[in-house]
């Protein structure tokens, strides 16, 4: 591959177990990928491994990228396994304990002892400050500058890190807030200070506190962790500035992730959602579900008309898996997706009551499953399909690693099938549908929440257990057709390449409906879109900023709103006018409109993002010669419809060409993945060398040569 000075861009998506990387060459539109173990004490030193061997295969690159675009989970896995800073908060006189009172609401309505987990900020370091803005915005007490140095000795004693400082109603006015803070900056030097006005300027108290708190307790570790990446790629001679995807599914720079690390808590998983939205456009298709199985966890999507639902209600650290309001809310704009513990990495054991159980647990990338070899002696669901015959053990990750069926056997033989008392084979394919059964589950929950079905939409499939899993997975949920896109083991890197730098603010501006005044509402629009404008221009210089305006409305005394869209309302915006919008959007949510009680605007919000310049998949060459490709190989693998290994066709991914159809049984290799196709199962490749996999809804009863697992030849 032939190089340009500033032609390279490269994507870096840090995952539980891999790292994956795709390096696009903008001048030559070649496309070459990597995938290397995650480095869990140090992310940074697996990013430099994998970057360092594309360099032997592109040598001199290095010194050619124009732009790294980056996603991790580092933010999210800092707060579950509470890793974060010694963090202080400030808080008003008598709401020191509003951590703990969190909304008065249990976890669960019939488990008394079901708590939530502990404040990240213990009491003693949770600080009244004798200070009072009313809600209006007037300031009735100031703060103190002697309380305030008071403070100051008492945090250096106690050796915090950082700082939170969530006075009352400082979204309507600052200037307390930025009073203690300028003068904690200069008495506690280097200890970054988190103030909620900035943080989340908007209504809701708790919800404001908990933002920022979060925000603060892993704002060390962030800056730390950006500041050595950083370091590292100077050293080896990258010069191009490092760009972070943020949870609305946007890049943004390296300054706003550090002074604001709360909005990369879904910035691994919503690279996934947006490059399955970006395919389910390109390939016309308005209804996908995302899903996105990598080594450590899976991530569901459902993307309805064409758009990546966003939410301002984010949960991190949930003491209940699935149960709202059982963790710390997180009210920045987000993806709204559901992520479970169930990779190829989950560990398979049996529980308290001899039934077996896959995941959360994850061997990830230290020690590993068993087959890796390095360590892990845990049976996971990557043994599982190596020993179903869905792996190639010769050539996993494109052949940098190779697989050992002996340990993977040897593990589940252990643990698993001599505990229940079954054949090794019975007990593989138990891990492997256990793990489906559990995704499956949440997937359906995840639905529920938005008030839809999932069995009329397409299920893109990637991760690089993804492709495995997908054909199973869709047979549960009663989904027709599947996608597998070109690359899909690294796809989320892709999807880092495809995204457009944009961000999102949500500013409160409570006023009555009556009483707007539409001159004002407009200068508080134009004022959020400058600064939006300011925070993308210092990623992308050129190309046209676009703004997405939308505004919460609620009844009077309401305590939640619903989210209208504003932008094409022109730019004098009437009460009336946001009142029959709100009518029309409150009856299609709960079917009814009260006519007579008054509404009010609460908040605005307004995305914006630059178009131009991203990574675009080009159409591939359509096969001549034939429409049935060639099989590679044939190999013994498990049929779930005859209930027996059965032989599969082998496929080449990389020989498959647009206008191709086949039918299942059938594998399909890649470097970063294998697509998994059972028994009355069909596929066709797109143009862009896509997979469109056909599902059946009655499978084939018609037994295809059963052989027992470790036999060598098919019986007729």
């Amino acid at each position: 591959m032939t190089h340009r000075r500033g032609t390279i861009r490269v994507g870096c998506d840090i995952g539980g177990t891999f790292t994956d990387f795709v390096l696009f060459d903008t001048a030559t539109r070649a496309i070459r990928i990597e995938k290397c173990l995650t480095t869990p004490r140090d992310p940074a030193a697996g990013v430099m491994r994998g970057l360092g061997s594309l360099a032997t295969q592109a040598p001199g690159y290095l010194q050619e990228i124009e732009q790294i675009a980056h996603a991790s989970t580092l933010v999210a896995n800092a707060v579950i396994e509470r890793k974060g800073a010694k963090c202080a908060l400030l808080c008003t006189k008598g709401f020191r304990d509003l951590l703990e009172v969190r909304r008065h609401v249990r976890v669960t309505t019939y488990e008394l002892w079901t708590d939530p987990p502990e404040p990240l900020v213990p009491r003693h370091l949770r600080i009244p400050v004798t200070e009072r803005t009313l809600s209006d915005g007037t300031i009735l007490a100031p703060v103190s500058a002697d309380e305030i140095r008071s403070i100051a000795e008492y945090l250096r004693n106690e050796g915090v890190e950082s700082i939170a400082i969530a006075f009352l109603h400082s979204y309507k006015n600052p200037a307390n807030e930025a009073a203690a803070s300028r003068q904690l900056a200069s008495l506690l030097p280097g200890i970054p200070i988190s103030i909620s006005s900035l943080v989340l300027p908007q209504i809701k108290e708790y919800e404001r506190t908990s933002t920022t708190v979060v925000n603060a307790y892993v704002r060390p570790l962030v800056q730390h962790y950006l500041t050595q990446l950083a370091s590292r790629l100077d050293s080896a001679g990258v010069k191009a500035p490092l760009h972070i995807m943020m949870s609305n599914g946007g890049i943004g720079a390296p300054e706003v992730a550090s002074a604001y690390p709360i909005r990369l808590i879904e910035s691994g998983p919503v690279a996934g959602a947006k490059v399955a939205q970006y395919y389910g456009n390109l390939c016309g298709i308005q209804d996908v579900l995302a899903f996105d199985m990598g080594g450590t966890t899976a991530k569901g999507c459902l993307i309805r008309n064409g758009e990546i639902p966003i939410t301002n209600e984010l949960e991190v650290a949930r003491s209940q898996r699935f149960i709202k309001s059982s963790g710390y809310p997180i009210s920045v704009p987000g993806a709204h997706l559901i992520e479970i513990g169930a990779g190829g990495g989950s560990i398979a054991s049996l529980n308290a009551v001899g039934l077996l159980q896959v995941g959360p647990q994850s061997a990830a990338a230290e020690p590993g499953p068993a087959c890796y070899g390095i360590g892990g002696t845990e049976p996971t669901v990557t043994d599982a399909d190596l020993v179903l015959g869905y792996l190639n053990a010769e050539n996993f990750v494109g052949g940098a690693m190779k697989l050992d069926p002996g340990l993977a056997r040897e593990a589940i033989v252990e643990r698993v099938a001599n505990p229940l008392g079954r054949p090794l084979l019975a007990a593989a394919w138990s891990i492997h549908d256990v793990i489906n059964e559990t995704m499956a589950a949440a997937i359906r929950m995840h639905a529920t929440e938005h008030g839809g079905r999932i069995d009329g939409v397409t299920l893109i499939a990637f991760g690089g257990a993804g492709p495995v899993h997908a054909y199973a997975l869709a047979r549960k949920l009663r989904i027709r057709k599947i996608c597998v896109p070109l690359r899909p083991g690294v796809l989320s890197a892709v999807g880092l390449l495809i995204a457009p730098p944009a961000y999102d603010i949500v500013k409160t501006f409570r006023v009555g409906l009556t009483s707007l005044d539409p001159e004002e509402l407009e200068r508080e629009y134009l004022a959020i879109e400058k600064d939006i404008e300011r925070v993308l221009r210092a990623v992308q210089p050129d190309g046209q900023v676009t703004f997405q305006r939308s505004a919460d409305l609620a009844y009077v005394g309401q305590g939640y709103q619903v989210s209208v869209p504003t932008h094409d309302l022109g730019s004098r915006i009437e009460g009336g006018m946001l009142w029959r919008r709100f009518a029309e959007i409150y009856r299609e949510k709960y079917g009814y409109f009260y006519e007579d009680v008054p509404g009010e605007l609460v908040a605005l919000r307004v995305g914006g993002h630059i178009r131009g310049g991203q990574f675009e998949p080009e159409k591939l060459q359509p096969s001549e010669a034939k429409t049935i490709p060639r099989a590679k190989t044939t190999r013994l693998a498990y049929s779930q419809p005859t209930h027996s290994m059965v032989e599969f066709a082998v496929y080449d991914r990389a020989e498959l060409r647009p206008g191709m159809r086949f039918d299942g049984p059938a594998l399909v290799e890649e470097d970063s993945s294998t697509t998994v196709i059972d028994v009355a199962g069909s596929a066709e490749v797109d143009d862009y060398g896509s997979l469109f996999i056909v599902v059946p809804v009655v499978e084939s009863k018609q037994p295809l040569a059963p052989v027992r697992a470790g036999e060598k030849e098919v019986r007729a």
